[in-house]
C-alpha cells in the first residue's frame, strides 16, 4: 500500500512537473496570503428615476412588497452587501424614507429626472438585505458634495449635514431611539459599515480637496461619536490626474477604515474602436480583445492606490463601491447582454480577488433595472441575472475562504485562486478568443483526490441572455475524474469555477 501510494505520488510529481515545463498545468501554492472579504462580490442599489426604473421596478404594488421572483434571484446571486446611495446620496433625506408609508413624501430625482415615492425607506432596504444575506451599505448625504444646485432648489435645501448623517446612524444603531420605535422597529438594524459621499472629486463645482478631507474628518467623529464600532468609506479617487487619497489618509486617515474608489466609464483605446454602439457586431474577435486591453486598467488602478496606502502605512482597505463596464451608448449598450464582454468581467473579478489583501469590497455591475444594460438582475418581466451577474454568482458561491497564489498557470488562461481547509478553488477565465486550453491541475505539496468543475462555455460569444432565455448562461457542472493526475480542458472563452479536493 505505501509502496503503490509512494509511486502515484511519484507519479503526480513527474506529470505534474512535465506539464508545467510545457506551461500546460495550473499549480497552486497552497500557503494562505488572506482572508478573502465577504463583501468582494457587491451590488449597488440607486433609485435611477426615468434613465432606469430600478427600486421601482423591483417593488410589487400588489402585495406591497419585493417583487418575489427579484427576491429569489437576488438570493441565488448572493451578493455579499448591498450598497444604497451613488448620485441619489447628494440630494437625499433619510427621514423622507422612514415612518408611515401614507406619510413619506415624493421627492425629485435631480440627476436621473422624475420623482421617487419613497416606498423604499430604511426598513425596506434593510429587510431586502436581510432576507437575501447581504450586508447593508449606506451612502450618507455629504453635504450634497459640495454640489452648489442641490444646495437650493425649489424644494429647499437637500444638503445634508454631519448631524443629519449621525442621527441617521442612530436611528439605525441605537436600541433606545424613539424615532426608530415608534415606527413600528423596537430593534436596532445594526449597520455598521457607512460611506462618507459618493463621487466627491468628479463634480469640479463641488467641494475641493481640502474641503472634502475637512468634512471627512467632521462627518466621522459625529457619526462614530453615535456608535464607535462603525467602519467608514473614505472618497480617495482622483480629480485631474490627482488622487486624493495620499492627503486623505494622511489628514483624516484615524476615522477611516476603506478607501473608495469607483470603476466604471472604459474609454476603448483604439481609434476604430469596436466598442461603441454596434459596431462589435462587424467584429465580435476585435471586441474580444479590446475589452482584454481594458481590463488591465482595473489592475493598473487597484495597483496604484495600493501603493498610495502603502505609502502612508494605513491600514485602510480599497472599496471599489461602483466598478461597472459602461461604454457608449451610456449604459446602455446591447453588447452587456451578449457572452462577448465575459472576458473583461471574469478577469476583473480575478484581479479584485489576487488584490485581496487591500481590496476588499468590490463590485463588477449596477445591481438591478429595467434599462441599463450594466445591470448584474434584469426585470424586464421575469427577473434574470445578465452575464457579468452569472459570473458573480458563479465566483461568489464557489470561493473559498483564503487568499493563495496560482505559482503557475499556461499563458491563455487568468486564474484568481483560493482555499477553505483542504478544498482549493480556482477561477479560471480562458481569455483566448479561439483556442481552448487542457491543463493539469495541482496543489504544491498535495495529492488532488478529485474534484468538480462549474464552467460557463457558450460555444457563440453572441450568445444573449433575455426574459425568454433567462438561463442562457447557467453553468454545467461536471466530475473530475482521473488519478493521479487530473487534468480539464477550458474551451476558448469560457469561465470556470474548479474545486479541487486534496490530502496531505
Amino acid at each position: 500500500m505505501e509502496r503503490r501510494a509512494f509511486l502515484a505520488g511519484a507519479g503526480w510529481m513527474a506529470a505534474q512537473a512535465r506539464a508545467a515545463a510545457s506551461g500546460a498545468a495550473i499549480v497552486i501554492d497552497p500557503k494562505p496570503l488572506f482572508d478573502i472579504s465577504p463583501y468582494l462580490y457587491m451590488q449597488f442599489m440607486e433609485p435611477l428615476g426615468t434613465t432606469d426604473s430600478s427600486v421601482e421596478a423591483a417593488w410589487d404594488y400588489n402585495i406591497d412588497d419585493w417583487r418575489a421572483d427579484f427576491v429569489d434571484v437576488v438570493k441565488d446571486l448572493a451578493p455579499g452587501m448591498i450598497r444604497w446611495g451613488g448620485l441619489l446620496s447628494a440630494y437625499y433625506k433619510w427621514r423622507e424614507g422612514v415612518g408611515p408609508v401614507e406619510k413619506r413624501p415624493w421627492m425629485r430625482n435631480y440627476v436621473w429626472g422624475g420623482k421617487e415615492t419613497n416606498r423604499v425607506g430604511t426598513r425596506e432596504f434593510v429587510d431586502l438585505c436581510r432576507r437575501t444575506g447581504a450586508e447593508p451599505l449606506y451612502c450618507v448625504n455629504f453635504q450634497g458634495d459640495g454640489i452648489p444646485a442641490f444646495r437650493v432648489t425649489r424644494e429647499g435645501s437637500r444638503w445634508g449635514d454631519a448631524r443629519e448623517a449621525a442621527d441617521w446612524v442612530s436611528y439605525a444603531n441605537d436600541p433606545d431611539n424613539r424615532e426608530r420605535r415608534a415606527h413600528g422597529q423596537p430593534e436596532p438594524y445594526n449597520l455598521k459599515i457607512w460611506q462618507l459621499g459618493n463621487e466627491t472629486s468628479y463634480p469640479r463645482n463641488g467641494f475641493s480637496k481640502e474641503q472634502a478631507i475637512a468634512l471627512t474628518t467632521e462627518f466621522a467623529r459625529a457619526m462614530k461619536e453615535r456608535d464607535p464600532s462603525l467602519s467608514l468609506i473614505g472618497w480617495g479617487d482622483r480629480r485631474d490626474q490627482e488622487l486624493w487619497a495620499g492627503d486623505l489618509l494622511r489628514q483624516a486617515g484615524e476615522h477611516l477604515d476603506y478607501v473608495a474608489i469607483h470603476l466604471m466609464g472604459q474609454r476603448p483605446r483604439r481609434s476604430d474602436t469596436a466598442l461603441r454602439g454596434l459596431e462589435y457586431q462587424r467584429n465580435p474577435e476585435q471586441a474580444w480583445d479590446e475589452l482584454l486591453e481594458l481590463s488591465g486598467n482595473v489592475d493598473k488602478r487597484v495597483s496604484e492606490l495600493e501603493q498610495v496606502i502603502a505609502a502612508e502605512r494605513s491600514p485602510a482597505s480599497i472599496a471599489v463601491t461602483e466598478g461597472h463596464l459602461s461604454m457608449s451608448p451610456h449604459n446602455s449598450n446591447p453588447i452587456l447582454y451578449e457572452w462577448l464582454p465575459a472576458v473583461y468581467h471574469a478577469r476583473s473579478l480575478n484581479i479584485y480577488q489576487r488584490h485581496g489583501e487591500k481590496v476588499k469590497i468590490c463590485t463588477a455591475a449596477d445591481f438591478e433595472g429595467n434599462r441599463w444594460t450594466v445591470n448584474a438582475v434584469m426585470l424586464q418581466g421575469k427577473c434574470y441575472l445578465m452575464p457579468v451577474g452569472s459570473i458573480m454568482r458563479l465566483f461568489k458561491r464557489r470561493n473559498g475562504s483564503q487568499g493563495v497564489a496560482a505559482k503557475s498557470t499556461p499563458p491563455a488562461l487568468d486564474v484568481a485562486a483560493s482555499r477553505a481547509g483542504d478544498a482549493f478553488f480556482l477561477h479560471v477565465a480562458n481569455i483566448g478568443y479561439r483556442t481552448a486550453v487542457e491543463a493539469t491541475l495541482g496543489v504544491e505539496g498535495r495529492t488532488v483526490t478529485g474534484g468538480r468543475v462549474f464552467e460557463i462555455a457558450p460555444p457563440d460569444f453572441r450568445q444573449y441572455v433575455n426574459a425568454d432565455q433567462p438561463d442562457a448562461f447557467e453553468p454545467r457542472e461536471s466530475v473530475l475524474e482521473g488519478g493521479p493526475v487530473f487534468r480539464w480542458r477550458f474551451p476558448a472563452g469560457s469561465v470556470s469555477a474548479v474545486e479541487l479536493q486534496t490530502s496531505a
